[in-house]
């Protein structure tokens, strides 16, 4: 097959600032794309919503996304993917990658026989995890835990406090009640959590980071699609659906960006 260089955009989404930790992980690894970002700050936070309003918020910022002209869209949302990404893949024409498949994907290559999944309260209630764990491996152990309270803490720019230590304290006892020693970070704000979960261990812990298993699927997706581009722009374009305090401050932060543009986008 001849290489056909498409340099349109890749589209991302989540309801706010925790897709920018996918975003982050995948301008470090695709030296040639570039990337939409859209934070749903209108309609934070998913965790607490239905699963048909789930739907309905995701099926606005894919409709926007494809304005702009993107070649694939990526949900960066752990909610968003287990409650909307079978429905959304049924409507619209164009490549739609969530989280757990690729994050599935790769638990199944650690060759472990338990996981433990941390996530919002919508995500753990519809199973999904849990579901496309055991439809690749049947065998397998999974410990649930819902952490309502931690992407409100990110927005609110609170990560390194004492509400977020004190919370996060009384979320991983399940998990070291069990001795799980390997944990998916199920919503994409919660690689911003990083050290604070490890150091409630006394023993190693692995947290998989959802983006570093998207980064590993996308790779294998644009090659077999040939759909990589060799033309990167810079900056990535960042949109919010409501202006938050010091969103641009924040997104700096976690990009690890000197400057970062923030474009609102009213709907």
């Amino acid at each position: 097959m001849s290489k056909y260089m498409d340099t349109r955009p890749i589209g991302i989404f989540d309801s706010g600032l925790g897709g920018l930790t996918v975003l982050k992980e995948l301008q470090e690894k695709f030296v040639n794309e570039s990337f939409i970002y859209l934070g749903d700050t209108l309609n934070f936070p998913y965790g607490e919503k239905t699963k048909e309003e789930i739907v309905k918020v995701s099926k606005r910022n894919i409709k926007y996304l494809i304005k702009q002209d993107v070649k694939l869209i990526i949900i960066a949302c752990g909610t968003a993917t287990s409650r909307a990404l079978g429905e959304v893949k049924k409507i619209f024409n164009i490549p739609i990658i969530g989280i757990i498949e690729p994050t599935v994907e790769y638990v199944k290559n650690l060759n472990i026989s338990e996981i433990g999944v941390m996530a919002t309260n919508g995500t753990i209630k519809s199973g999904a995890w849990e579901y496309y764990l055991k439809q690749e491996m049947p065998d397998i152990k999974v410990v649930s835990k819902a952490c309502p309270l931690l992407a409100n803490i990110v927005e609110e720019g609170k990560i390194e406090s004492k509400e977020s230590i004190d919370v996060i304290h009384s979320y991983v006892q399940v998990f070291k009640e069990n001795n799980i020693k390997n944990i998916i970070l199920g919503c994409t704000h919660y690689p911003l959590y990083d050290e604070i979960i490890k150091q409630e261990f006394n023993y190693d812990v692995n947290l998989i980071n959802t983006a570093n298993a998207v980064t590993i699927y996308l790779k294998k997706f644009l090659s077999e699609k040939n759909i990589e581009s060799d033309k990167r722009s810079f900056m990535p374009k960042i949109v919010i659906t409501k202006q938050e305090k010091d969103f641009e401050r924040k997104a700096k932060d976690i990009l690890k960006l000197n400057n970062c543009k923030i474009f609102i986008k009213n709907y």
